[in-house]
């Protein structure tokens, strides 16, 4: 779901059936079925596959309305597409599924229609994280999937699991880490802050957040890779020539479920957690699939599926779900996660990207 593969646009069109006999009465029946159509971004390559697999044809047996998915581009890309596309009133797609950056950026232009949460009633069931809005209060957009960035390692190299993020710290970890290359992608600076500082609000200021980097530093000779290509990462964690480091728990539970030597550990302070948000282009005209869908998505039942198929964390509370303990440890976990601050990736990003350069990445 994070590797944004080139996927083409498959689309689904309506099967309105075989209008053999069909009397010229009955075709304005059949072109308003036509109309329950919905356009759907999500991440592209496998977690598109999957969504088109195993709950789009679901949902369109379950209200009738059809939906062709869209293949998002990766980064922020596919925000500035939504952007352009609505100021001549068109959009690429009705609802897409966003990161909460681009949530953000969006809401500072009204990019986003307005959820009517009268109109989403399983919505009652969210974690209240994932309900993301206008600074009004109104509802810019709703949880989609989430997903943990965790503490990796290689168990032939480890034969011990770490407890803590302050094994990146460990000077016997010298030059066994590989962690993300970037500052708005690692989240590196909230596990600092969690990790030492005693919570994410230690960054509510420059000087604060000029301390965890100073604090971050220190972990510059235990890193062998700061990396980009997710692939590279994950061969060298399997082969154990980079035996540690920052990964994501769910594709690290396939590769270890596939008999690799690699174990995903939620450390005491928490996994990462990241997510994507259902929005609504404001150039959309099809306000009322839109929240049909929606609602339909934030059904424990479907978070589940997504679990299950996609190996998504679960947006709804955990008693609402029949995920087995072992289904939920797969993809989520019940210590209180490490939130990114994505309000300063959005009002501080030119700052961050430059202290990250000059004091990390230098």
């Amino acid at each position: 779901m994070k590797k944004i593969l080139n996927a083409s646009v498959s689309r689904r069109g309506v099967l309105a059936g075989s209008l053999a006999g069909a009397g010229v009465l009955a075709m304005p029946s059949i072109l308003k079925a036509q109309d329950k159509s919905l356009k759907v971004g999500v991440y592209g390559g496998y977690f598109k596959d999957s969504f088109d697999k195993n709950i789009f044809p679901e949902f369109t047996k379950a209200t009738g309305i059809a939906v062709e998915s869209v293949a998002e581009p990766t980064g922020e890309a596919w925000l500035v597409q939504l952007e352009q596309a609505a100021k001549a009133g068109q959009a690429p797609a009705d609802v897409s599924m966003m990161s909460q950056v681009a949530m953000l950026k969006g809401q500072s232009t009204e990019l986003w229609t307005p959820l009517d949460m009268a109109k989403i009633k399983n919505a009652s069931g969210l974690i209240d994280a994932f309900v993301n809005k206008y600074p009004d209060g109104r509802v810019a957009g709703i949880g989609a999937v989430a997903w943990y960035i965790t503490l990796v390692t290689n168990t032939d190299v480890f034969k011990e699991a770490p407890t803590s993020w302050t094994a990146l710290w460990d000077p016997a970890n010298a030059d066994k880490l590989g962690l993300l290359a970037l500052v708005s992608n690692s989240f590196l600076l909230e596990v600092t802050a969690k990790t030492h500082f005693g919570g994410t609000n230690a960054l509510d200021t420059e000087e604060g957040i000029l301390k965890a980097f100073e604090k971050l530093a220190e972990v510059k000779p235990n890193v062998r890779l700061w990396y980009r290509d997710e692939a590279q990462f994950e061969q060298a964690l399997k082969s154990g020539e980079i035996p540690m480091g920052q990964y994501y728990h769910d594709v690290t539970g396939l590769a270890a479920a596939d008999g690799h030597p690699v174990r995903s550990t939620f450390p005491k302070e928490g996994g990462i957690l990241d997510s994507g948000c259902w929005a609504l282009s404001r150039a959309s005209q099809k306000s009322e699939e839109a929240h049909v869908f929606i609602d339909y998505m934030c059904q424990p039942s479907i978070q589940a599926t997504l679990s299950r198929k996609v190996g998504t964390a679960p947006t709804v509370k955990r008693d609402l779900l029949d995920l087995t303990a072992e289904e939920f440890a797969a993809v989520s976990s019940d210590i209180d996660p490490i939130v990114p601050r994505y309000d300063l990736y959005q009002t501080k990003s030119d700052w961050l990207n430059q202290k990250w350069t000059e004091l990390i990445a230098g």
